[in-house]
């Protein structure tokens, strides 16, 4: 996505985008997890020397079809097939974001699948099947969690009394009938305050090691969690503070609307909000001007 194309605040998540979303990531889980810890994986290694997998791709694969038949005028981009479309409604896909651990039979993986619109994120659903969890969020509709292992009834599941008409597709788990609000913490001191991140390498690349080694002196509690689940969370209001500096759009469209309409904040390291800086820092909000300062990070780096 373009990132000169930011939103004017103006636009708001519709009940049939989100449903569209959560449809979408139906068909997402029942493809990631045919494939996960299967014998017969097919990986390959692209450009950047980083791995994917026929289910990647396959995944894309589906997410795309879904998307021709119940918006055909809205543009893609996903991470293994780029962009097609000009629309500036534009879904925005990582198929399976902790590739990695996909490969290795770890289940900290997930599908995430967001909406833009002229430039502002309004809809983000991030599935991790494996770990029985989906959390989504619309903007103006507040943030959820779903989890398998405690269905729960809720009169209002998702904030659109409308999204949560109809049943999932067959054999599908009914995150949406399970789903909680959540709230970010009310966490305002470092010292009591939990930090995720996913590496250390990434830091030291860009001479910032020190400074991020500065914050997580002073946090209660440090863990390397990683990828989309440090933002979880974060957004969860179990952790207060995620942060990494070398993140592509598709790593964090999805997680933007859930980490604000939980309450919380959601930028790059220089302070830009949105996914369109290459970085990314999560807060609860209370913590996120110090916590930039301290990483004192400079453009170009």
């Amino acid at each position: 996505m373009d990132k000169t194309l930011h939103g004017s605040g103006q636009n708001m998540a519709s009940a049939a985008d989100l449903k569209l979303a959560h449809a979408l990531a139906d068909r997402a889980d029942a493809v990631t997890l045919d494939r996960f810890q299967s014998d017969d994986l097919k990986v390959a290694t692209k450009a950047d020397l980083s791995p994917v997998t026929d289910a990647d791709r396959s995944t894309e694969a589906a997410i795309r079809e879904l998307l021709a038949t119940h918006r055909p005028d809205d543009s893609i981009f996903g991470e293994e097939m780029g962009v097609t479309g000009s629309s500036t409604r534009q879904w925005v896909i990582d198929p399976i974001d902790g590739t990695k651990n996909f490969l290795r039979g770890v289940p900290v993986w997930a599908t995430l699948i967001a909406l833009a619109q002229d430039g502002e994120v309004t809809v983000g659903v991030v599935s991790a099947p494996a770990l029985g969890r989906r959390w989504w969020a619309g903007k103006g509709l507040g943030a959820y969690v779903g989890v398998q292992q405690a269905l729960r009834e809720s009169s209002n599941c998702c904030g659109a009394n409308d999204c949560c008409a109809d049943t999932p597709a067959s054999g599908a788990f009914d995150y949406v009938s399970a789903g909680q609000r959540i709230h970010v913490s009310t966490i305002d001191r470092f010292e009591d305050a939990s930090l995720s991140y996913s590496s250390l390498s990434g830091w030291k690349a860009r001479g910032r090691l020190d400074h991020f080694l500065d914050l997580t002196d002073r946090m209660w509690r440090t863990r390397a969690y990683g990828d989309f689940w440090s933002y979880m969370m974060v957004a969860e209001g179990v952790c207060d503070i995620a942060a990494e500096p070398e993140l592509e759009t598709y790593d964090m469209a999805a997680l933007v609307p859930i980490v604000t309409e939980a309450g919380g904040r959601f930028t790059s390291l220089l302070g830009e909000d949105g996914p369109w800086g290459g970085t990314g820092v999560a807060t609860n909000g209370l913590l996120h001007d110090e916590v930039l300062q301290i990483l004192a990070w400079e453009e170009g780096l």
